[in-house]
């Protein structure tokens, strides 16, 4: 498909009021054809995400310690996680070290799914997920891993009111860039 056909899906399922703030731009390299070429995407005029390029404003994470030490990064610990390390432990870890434990195991594979999701951005070529987004349902992108398919799900016009605003828990533990694209689409409701 070519990127003037594909362009023109994703902004027929932009939501309406993001329509006009949100653009998909690609450059490509006629004479290079093993260089996938630059996309990125606008809001308001100002480029928030160039896929290859890590400069711009939102956070990136480089070490699984940013995502550690990161104050940003909300983790909901369930009683079911405090218990199984209670188990693990038999039982001789006191109260308070139990939740720390909890929280670190799970920033632990929390900074390994966002390093992860972060390298195969860098790698992807925008207009394969593009087409992956159009071809699979809405609930399969939401709950990806892939950070591309997750944004181009949060502003997709198919997402109501409702289930953004349930979303809210999940999008606590996303990538900065997928939070960012969260709150554009819940400021507009």
């Amino acid at each position: 498909m070519s990127w003037s056909k594909l362009k023109q899906q994703l902004e027929s399922f932009l939501s309406p009021a993001l329509q006009g703030r949100v653009e998909y731009g690609a450059t490509s390299y006629r004479y290079v054809p093993d260089k996938s070429g630059i996309c990125y995407l606008v809001v308001d005029k100002k480029n928030v995400l160039n896929m290859s390029d890590r400069t711009n404003s939102i956070r990136w994470y480089q070490t699984e310690q940013e995502v550690k030490n990161d104050p940003d990064i909300q983790i909901p610990i369930s009683k079911e996680e405090i218990e199984a390390i209670r188990k693990e432990t038999k039982g001789k870890a006191p109260e308070d070290r139990l939740l720390v434990m909890a929280r670190s195991r799970k920033l632990t594979e929390l900074a390994k799914e966002l390093l992860s999701a972060q390298a195969s951005l860098s790698r992807s070529n925008f207009t394969v997920v593009a087409t992956k987004f159009l071809s699979i349902s809405i609930e399969e992108s939401l709950e990806s891993t892939d950070i591309l398919l997750n944004i181009l799900a949060i502003v997709d016009k198919r997402v109501g009111k409702k289930r953004i605003l349930n979303m809210s828990d999940k999008m606590k533990v996303k990538h900065p860039i997928v939070q960012y694209f969260y709150e554009l689409r819940r400021s507009t409701l």
